[in-house]
Parts: C-alpha cells; sequence; structure tokens
C-alpha cells in the first residue's frame, strides 16, 4: 500500500501504508481442527475434498450456507449459517489424510463445513458452490480468496513467523487451500463480508457466486460478458493476477457493469503457481493504474482509527441513485474508513463523485464515492472506502451520528436503486 502523504495524520497512515504489518494477527487464538477444502470451488453435485493438516480423534462433519441464517455473529473465529446436510461421523483423521465432502443440488453461495471432535474442538473451512454453468443469473458475484488467504496469518512451516506477507518483508508467497487462522474462519469476515451476504439473503436476490479461482479458469472477457450483466467485488480484493484484470478490464470495455463496495482492489499484482499465491508489484507500477478501471485508487488508511458518514454531493450522471432516498447534497449515510479510495490522474474523465468522506486522516485525505459510464455502456459504481454495506444494513453496527441514523433508511434505498440500475439488462 502507498499513501500520498501531507501531514502528520498522513505521516502516520504512510508509515501503515508502508508497514509488512499492515494486518495485525489476533493476539490468541483457540485450538482448533485445522482443515481446509483441496479448492476454492465446486460444482453442485460434485464431491469436495477436505485435507486435514493436523490429526482428530472423534471428527464429525456438517455443512452450512453462510448469510440466509438470522444468527448473529458476534465472533471472528465463529461462522454461522444454515445447515444443508445432516451430521457425519469421520472419526480419526491424521495429519495429510483427506475426506470427500458431496456437494448437493444446492444453490451457487458461501459454504462451509463444521468439524467437532471428541476433544472438544471446532474448525470451519469455507468453499464456494459455483453455479454449473456461468449465467445461471444475470449477477454475479466474486468473492475475495485470494485477498482472504494473503491475510492469513497461520504459521505454515511452524517456525515461528506467520507465512504472509503481511508479517516479514521477507515473504513474497504465500500458500493457497490452507486452513485459516480464526479457527478456519477468513480474516475480518464478518465484518467485511458476511453483511453483504445477509444483505443479499435478505433481500432475496439471487446471483451466481464465483470465486478468484474461478475467474482465472475463464477463458476470456467475451464469454463473462455473455453471461452477466453485473458483476460485484462486495469485499476487499486487493490481489489479483494478470488474467483477472484482463476478463475484467475487458468486461467493462464489452459494456459489462461493475460494482466495487470497498476499498483498494486491483492494488497487487499476483502470480498463482498451482497452489502458491506470488505478490508481485503494484498494478499502477506496472502501467495500469486501477483507477482506470474502478474509477478511484487507494490512497491511505489509518488501520480503521478514523470513521465518518460519506455526505452527499449533487450528481448529474446519476440521479437515479438517490430517488425515493431522501438524501439530498449535504446528507449523511453510513460510516465509512479502514482504507480510502480516491479519484486520480487516471480516473475516466466522465467520472463523477457521488460522495465522500471529508479529510478523513487530515488535509487531502478524502474518499470519495464515484460514478462512471463508457461509451459501451458499461456502468462502473465505486464505494471508495471500507464498510458501506455494513454500515447501513447490520444491526448492530448504526451511523455514528444522529444525522446519519436519520437517514439509514434512505441509504438502504440507495443501494436497492444502485442493484437495480446495474443489474438491468
Amino acid at each position: 500500500m502507498v499513501a500520498r502523504c501531507t501531514s502528520l495524520t498522513a505521516l502516520a497512515a504512510l508509515a501503515f501504508a508502508v508497514s509488512p504489518t499492515a494486518a495485525a494477527p489476533p493476539s490468541r487464538t483457540e485450538p482448533a481442527i485445522e482443515a481446509a477444502f483441496r479448492q476454492e470451488s465446486y460444482p453442485p453435485q460434485g464431491v469436495a475434498s477436505l485435507r486435514f493438516f493436523k490429526p482428530a480423534r472423534g471428527v464429525i462433519v456438517q455443512v452450512f450456507r453462510s448469510g440466509p441464517e438470522r444468527v448473529h455473529t458476534r465472533r471472528a473465529d465463529v461462522l454461522n449459517g444454515v445447515p444443508v446436510t445432516r451430521r457425519r461421523w469421520l472419526g480419526r483423521r491424521d495429519a495429510g489424510s483427506t475426506a470427500p465432502v458431496p456437494v448437493g443440488r444446492w444453490p451457487s453461495g458461501l459454504y462451509f463445513a463444521r468439524l467437532t471432535s471428541s476433544a472438544g474442538l471446532v474448525g470451519y473451512a469455507p468453499f464456494v458452490v459455483r453455479p454449473p454453468t456461468l449465467g445461471g443469473h444475470p449477477v454475479a458475484v466474486v468473492l475475495p480468496t485470494q485477498t482472504w488467504q494473503a491475510y492469513n496469518f497461520r504459521d505454515d512451516d511452524g517456525d515461528g513467523t506467520p507465512d504472509t506477507w503481511y508479517a516479514s518483508a521477507r515473504i513474497a508467497t504465500v500458500r493457497l487451500f490452507r486452513p485459516m487462522l480464526y479457527r478456519g474462519v477468513p480474516y475480518r469476515f464478518r465484518h467485511y463480508d458476511l453483511p453483504f451476504l445477509h444483505w443479499l439473503a435478505r433481500t432475496g436476490k439471487q446471483v451466481d457466486y464465483l470465486s478468484d479461482g474461478d475467474l482465472n479458469l475463464i477463458g476470456g472477457p467475451q464469454r463473462l460478458a455473455a453471461a452477466y450483466t453485473l458483476i460485484v467485488f462486495p469485499g476487499h480484493h486487493e490481489y489479483v493476477t494478470t488474467h483477472e484484470y484482463d476478463l475484467i478490464a475487458g468486461y467493462r470495455d464489452r459494456g459489462g457493469n461493475l460494482a466495487f463496495l470497498f476499498a483498494n482492489d486491483f492494488f497487487w499484482q499476483v502470480v498463482r503457481r498451482g497452489a502458491t499465491l506470488t505478490r508481485t508489484k503494484q498494478w499502477r507500477a506496472l502501467g495500469r493504474p486501477e483507477a482506470a478501471l474502478i474509477g478511484v485508487e487507494y490512497a491511505a488508511n489509518d488501520r480503521g482509527q478514523s470513521k465518518g458518514a460519506w455526505v452527499v454531493r449533487r450528481t448529474t450522471r446519476a440521479p437515479w441513485l438517490f430517488q425515493g432516498t431522501r438524501l439530498v447534497a449535504g446528507s449523511h449515510l453510513g460510516s465509512g474508513g479502514i482504507e480510502i479510495d480516491s479519484r486520480a490522474p487516471s480516473s475516466p474523465p466522465q467520472l463523477e463523485v457521488l460522495a465522500e468522506i471529508p479529510h478523513i486522516y487530515g488535509p487531502r485525505f478524502t474518499a470519495q464515492m464515484t460514478y462512471y459510464e463508457t461509451p459501451a455502456g458499461a456502468k462502473v459504481f465505486a464505494a471508495g472506502a471500507f464498510n458501506l454495506i455494513e454500515s447501513v444494513f447490520e444491526p448492530d453496527a448504526p451511523p455514528p451520528d444522529p444525522g446519519a441514523r436519520r437517514n439509514a433508511q434512505g441509504a438502504r434505498r440507495m443501494l436497492e436503486n444502485l442493484w437495480a440500475r446495474l443489474a438491468a439488462p
């Protein structure tokens, strides 16, 4: 991460931005059953392969779908969901052993195996059920499976250093298909990813779910454009391969609509080789700044110390976004921060700023929510900061000030307007 520095606050943001410890591991983790699936996704009626990384006795497995559950998740190392299988006895499992997990005729989505042992240990192993064919629904949601592993602080080789580049500047490669540190739960999943899954389920939206690995296997953008009207990147998609970047840029160039609901997306180029992911260079250093695709680019962060409401600006290019919301220029919506994006010289000239979190980290550090359209008809929205969906949808994360609270309902209507416009053929 790289930040532009103009103040003491910005200096602090810069120090954090370039630090190899930009993400902090938990101070304490509970013992767990350590297992992970050998692929990021599986098709309906396929067979998933679950690999155990440590021995466990008296293991029982049950599969759940994440998102439709009404249970509130309060811990970082817990996954809740709706069961789709019964509990199944696996018995004793040795390190390196595998167990088949049949995938039912389930709708595309995020699922996980919940593992328990006779010793009282618990572990979770998430996986995506991809659609049987592309285009089952006109909208695709891409889950940030590569970024999940980049933020995985598990010490795979037992040398005392977590195996991620966030733990040491000497590390450039992370392993895929390994257990997550938080008993198998992706880093900050309940804040970064789960609110969007809840929003989809509770508003009745039907979508196809894809992993980063699925995008890497799609031959070209023409196939993606033929299948989907809208592709949503709902989480922190910091690490993408050249093929992913080319695929999404080509999809946009063919008129495909895009929604980026977090910030600091498409920031680093990574290379996938088998079960490893290697970080190389920032895309802007490669002459392909992310703002040319997303509309904005990463500017700064402060470990989430400062948050603020987006302030609505006047819009001429997207007045439909605020129809029926009672949000007008100067209204507050939601609460964002942690990492922020802003427009850059490489931003499309037709880009319009819809709302801002002004001077969140000091002068010249303003998060910008943006929108632009292309001559081919593509519509591209970017939130410009973390946690938009959580702040306006999740009941335990109310907006921070009375004005924003009054406009929470309007903000939810804004999201519905965005979805309706970008998902329309």
